[in-house]
């Protein structure tokens, strides 16, 4: 892979305990990886993401901030834990696999290396990160409550990161231009951070009522895990 995933799997041996932590390991990773690692354009725009999440919960942005709190390092967890397994040994969930495999590959852009991993974050680990929140909060998750309208009234913020991540990282892996016409623009314009957030919220639903049910919500995870990780394929291939 690269010389320095020993580091980056030193970064993320620690399980973080607060928002603060998680940057400070977003920070170190981004710091490591080479801007011809595809991990290092997902990392970057999940920083900028962590820190938003960060102001607005210094500024009691929300109804209940410490519930955000909680999810966000929970959230950010899963993508650690993936780049763990993924470095150590580990088998990494199949739609994170899909971006660690072609982390040095040129030809794709720092755009769809960014996307590829929101896809991954957003629709596999987000609705289990959700579900675990819930219950060490004693909180059930439905729409329409306080807290889901917490979860989305990020929505804004995060369309706006998004949107000036789709113009700053329009580059191939290298940062070369890409050629006047490309099928990049379809891909960009098939992928929405709310709608993917919304759907995430939904499938926690499904598996907080299927949590007393082990083997159908694995199987309905291994599933999730399948259909992201085609998605995340999709995204990646070289423009």
């Amino acid at each position: 892979m690269f010389p320095y995933d020993s580091v980056l799997a030193a970064a993320v041996a620690a399980v973080p305990q607060s928002v603060p932590d998680v940057v400070a390991i977003l920070e170190t990773i981004g710091s490591t990886c080479a801007d011809t690692d595809g991990l290092k354009w997902f990392n970057w725009l999940y920083l900028q993401v962590t820190e938003a999440v960060q102001a607005r919960i210094n500024t009691a942005g929300f109804s209940d901030p410490n519930w955000i709190a909680i999810l966000d390092v929970r959230f950010a967890g899963f993508y650690f834990a993936a780049i763990r397994a993924a470095l150590t040994g580990g088998s990494a969930p199949g739609c994170w696999q899909a971006v660690f495999n072609v982390r040095s590959q040129a030809p794709v852009t720092r755009l769809q290396f960014a996307l590829a991993g929101m896809n991954a974050h957003i629709n596999h680990d987000l609705p289990q990160a959700i579900v675990a929140v819930c219950q060490a909060t004693n909180i059930t998750p439905q729409h329409g409550t306080p807290h889901y309208n917490d979860y989305t009234a990020l929505n804004a913020t995060l369309d706006a990161i998004i949107n000036t991540a789709k113009l700053e990282l329009n580059v191939r892996l290298a940062g070369d231009g890409l050629p006047d016409a490309t099928r990049l623009e379809n891909l960009v314009a098939a992928w929405g951070i709310a709608a993917a957030r919304e759907v995430a919220w939904k499938n926690a639903e499904v598996l907080w009522h299927l949590r007393e049910v082990p083997l159908v919500s694995d199987a309905f995870l291994e599933s999730v895990d399948a259909t992201t990780a085609v998605a995340s394929k999709a995204l990646l291939v070289p423009v």
